[in-house]
């Protein structure tokens, strides 16, 4: 597991712990609505990167004889827990919040208490996601960012990234909401910024829940491996041709490999054990993430040698 996601993940775990009390101070102190659904959802995250921490443990924990492949798909499994969480609670709280003083508004008492930690939780906020950002980009090479995203195996780079932009949205849509409250008068402004956040939670919710089903469900390597894969076995030319080639991640640094292979008719088995041992050692240089590789032998599908 790369070590830059867990210098994210505890920068943003930091963050959000420290703010998460502040504003659960500055809500209990103003009564606003949006403040406490900030509050919420820094609290949420802050036990999300907890969670993301306990399942990159977990991951490494070295295979044994109920889990022979390794226990990488931990990560996986966490990840996808913490989307649920940040829908459930998260989302769902802050938009009963808002609801509850959409139907019943209160005027918000010093506002400028809410202001000032706003203003504060953007710029640590601002200062996590940037960080998170700058590790993103690193890692994602020359894909663009949505395609990053999509054919990313490491999801908890990608899960902090999108906690802290919908945390920055989350916040400026409280600062619009509380500020709008105050200007007009009309209460319910509050209300609908606590609402509007706990949509954006639901939406950067089911959005990580999609991206890590797959993962989760046992999804291919990129199309980059799998042909480097397919271009090392074919440069050995007892191999003619390949009838399958399947591979899945175990986690995000553990891909599993099976290959079916026709080879030629007159190559003595004691060969074509050679060739199946340096094709073995071959695609595991070739890509280190590979862990295990099986080699099946097949003059044509379904017709063993």
């Amino acid at each position: 597991m790369s070590s830059s996601s867990k210098k994210v993940i505890y920068a943003a775990l930091a963050g959000n712990s420290a703010i998460a009390v502040t504003k659960f101070v500055a809500a209990s102190m103003t009564g606003s609505s949006a403040m406490l659904s900030e509050g919420i959802h820094s609290l949420v995250d802050t036990g999300n990167q907890g969670l993301l921490l306990h399942g990159m443990k977990q991951s490494q924990k070295p295979a044994d004889e109920a889990f022979p492949f390794g226990h990488g798909k931990e990560v996986y499994f966490w990840s996808f827990i913490v989307a649920i969480l940040i829908f459930a609670v998260g989302a769902g709280v802050s938009i009963y919040e808002g609801i509850h003083h959409i139907i019943a508004p209160e005027p918000i008492s010093n506002p400028m208490i809410n202001y000032i930690v706003l203003s504060l939780a953007i710029v640590f906020e601002g200062a996590a996601w940037y960080f998170a950002f700058r590790e993103f980009r690193r890692t994602k090479g020359k894909w663009g960012y949505v395609e990053a995203v999509q054919r990313g195996k490491d999801p908890t780079m990608f899960v902090v990234l999108f906690e802290d932009s919908a945390a920055m949205l989350g916040l400026i849509v409280a600062f619009l909401g509380i500020w709008l409250s105050q200007f007009t008068g009309i209460l319910v402004f509050d209300g609908i910024a606590s609402v509007v956040i706990g949509l954006i939670l639901a939406s950067t919710a089911i959005w990580l829940a999609y991206e890590t089903k797959s993962l989760l469900i046992g999804e291919s390597a990129n199309h980059k491996v799998v042909e480097g894969i397919r271009k090392t076995v074919l440069l050995h030319d007892e191999v003619e041709h390949v009838n399958e080639l399947l591979t899945m991640h175990m986690g995000p640094d553990f891909i599993l490999v099976n290959i079916s292979l026709g080879f030629r008719d007159d190559l003595p088995a004691k060969d074509m054990e050679q060739v199946i041992s340096s094709l073995d050692a071959e695609i595991k240089q070739a890509f280190t993430e590979i862990k295990r590789v099986f080699i099946e032998a097949e003059s044509r599908r379904g017709e063993r040698k």
